[in-house]
């Protein structure tokens, strides 16, 4: 059965259409217009209730999160060694990382973006003033890791959740402390973009700020 990504250009799908090139894995885009509510839509919305991309079509059924997609890629094509295998002693630390980008990092863009959801229009510049900091010390606290076991999460090979990282980082890169003003975290950036991956993904999604 052919695997389809339902994408729009530099949203979390991101990170799934990354791995999916990475692992040279055959599929296809279907592009959600975003701007135009095309998620919301009662066909999309069938797909994922959400109503957000990424949604996969994996063995003929839809699928969502792009965390659990980038894991779920990894471990179905282990040869690639982005995913510590059950037993190894780094399993622990990369579930953690997975779940702390999940829930500590990502939520605080979505409400930098969206602040009218959890409080209102009339207090997106609170809410704002309130998240930049937060994900700075994020920033913080993952390079100072970096700094004490790097280059990457687990040490010396990259992990889906390197390719999450990264991609959370673009996300920050017109916020007043863009990711990349902490040394670990450019540095990190840098080896990742330097992959064919992510050359081709930039072509494909047709991206250019960050390269």
């Amino acid at each position: 059965m052919t695997t389809t990504l339902y994408y729009a250009p530099g949203a979390a799908s991101f990170l799934v259409h990354w791995l999916l090139i990475e692992l040279d894995l055959p599929h296809e885009l279907r592009l959600v217009d975003t701007a135009a509510k095309a998620q919301k839509s009662p066909e999309y919305l069938a797909l994922n209730p959400n109503g957000v991309v990424p949604t996969l079509v994996l063995d003929g059924k839809p699928q969502y999160e792009a965390a659990a997609l980038a894991m779920l890629l990894a471990e179905r094509h282990p040869d690639a060694g982005l995913a510590p295998a059950a037993g190894d002693p780094r399993r622990a630390d990369y579930l953690q990382w997975m779940f702390n980008l999940a829930n500590m990092v990502q939520p605080l863009f979505r409400q930098w973006w969206y602040p009218g959801e959890p409080a209102g229009e009339t207090q997106a510049d609170a809410v704002r003033a309130h998240c930049a900091p937060r994900i700075e010390a994020q920033w913080q606290r993952i390079d100072a890791h970096l700094a004490a076991g790097g280059p990457f999460l687990l040490g010396d090979a990259p992990t889906v959740a390197d390719f999450y990282l990264v991609m959370l980082m673009r996300w920050s890169r017109n916020m007043p402390r863009p990711a990349t003003e902490w040394p670990q975290l450019a540095a990190l950036a840098a080896r990742l973009k330097a992959r064919p991956s992510f050359t081709m993904l930039y072509a494909r999604e047709g991206l250019t700020e960050w390269a």
